[in-house]
């Protein structure tokens, strides 16, 4: 009786692990239920990876900055809303908005029954333990190395996606190798050698992005950094000043990669005395609405998009 009540139990324990799934993540380690069917993303960064592994359409739940309250309706994105920008390109089925990454609605978020939660995460960053106790909760923060590409494996393994992440993780290389020959058989590193990426923001205020977000895939390209930051902040970048920017060569070209929404200072950029400076090596990239910052849909779009705007720079 008891080497099959032994036996009994070691079965059921097989049957538990086989259907779940222990992840090593950035604010900690979460076991999840494999193939999850509700899932609740904080930040279109973690949309982005879904998305990538065609599992977008079991966001229950999605929390962003970019929302107004016009953008809702019954605590919900209206359906036009659904169809702009980046959320046009992937797979929602009317997901309820949750709030942003500083106050997230709880409640809320309870009341959708996430079978998973993902983030993005930095230093600082709050609630991790509030949304533990509502679901596995899985975060990455971006100063750490590849971590999309660590997201993106991870989540791949919870729904047995593992062969569309890298199918997706080898088209990024892929469509960058292609466009660094484009740009290298067109002579643009004769004339640009070298890139910054500034991110103006409504205020005045300037940002050099220097470890994530548009950056490494110019450099893939085959651009060389234009400055080097002392320090960052949170592993993106650090504010830059107007005297750094004045000292700029010509032979760096300035990619002007503005926030979205309200806080685009892009225009108000290009009329200061420094935007003025810089204008003829200048381009100005403007986010598609709602986009994410980075991963690997936005890597493949970027690249494309940097290369035709670059190309018709140097004509």
């Amino acid at each position: 009786m008891l080497k099959s009540l032994t036996t009994l139990t070691l079965l059921l324990l097989g049957t538990a692990s086989a259907q779940s799934l222990t992840l090593k993540h950035d604010e900690g380690s979460a076991t999840v239920k494999k193939d999850p069917k509700r899932v609740v993303v904080m930040d279109e960064e973690a949309l982005g990876w879904l998305a990538a592994l065609g599992v977008s359409d079991r966001v229950v739940g999605l929390g962003s900055t970019y929302f107004t309250p016009a953008d809702l309706s019954a605590g919900k994105l209206k359906p036009e809303v659904l169809k702009q920008g980046f959320y046009g390109r992937v797979k929602l089925n009317s997901p309820a908005y949750i709030g942003d990454w500083i106050t997230p609605n709880l409640e809320t978020i309870t009341a959708l029954k996430p079978d998973l939660i993902v983030r993005i995460t930095w230093k600082g960053n709050q609630n991790y333990d509030k949304l533990t106790k509502i679901a596995p909760t899985v975060g990455y923060a971006e100063d750490s190395p590849s971590f999309w590409q660590k997201g993106l494996r991870d989540l791949a393994k919870v729904f047995g996606k593992q062969v569309e992440a890298e199918r997706v993780i080898k088209q990024v290389a892929d469509t960058n190798r292609a466009n660094a020959r484009k740009l290298l058989a067109a002579g643009v590193f004769r004339k640009y050698s070298k890139v910054v990426v500034v991110a103006p923001f409504a205020g005045g205020s300037n940002w050099l992005y220097t470890d994530v977000r548009l950056i490494p895939d110019l450099r893939t390209l085959g651009f060389k950094d234009g400055i080097k930051a002392k320090e960052t902040t949170l592993g993106v970048g650090s504010a830059i000043s107007d005297e750094a920017l004045l000292g700029l060569d010509k032979q760096t070209l300035v990619v002007l990669f503005p926030p979205g929404g309200k806080y685009n200072g892009a225009e108000a950029f290009l009329k200061t005395p420094v935007g003025q400076r810089l204008k003829d090596q200048s381009i100005v990239y403007v986010p598609e609405d709602f986009s994410p910052y980075s991963g690997p849909l936005m890597s493949i779009h970027n690249s494309n998009a940097l290369t035709k705007m670059i190309l018709e720079k140097v004509k």
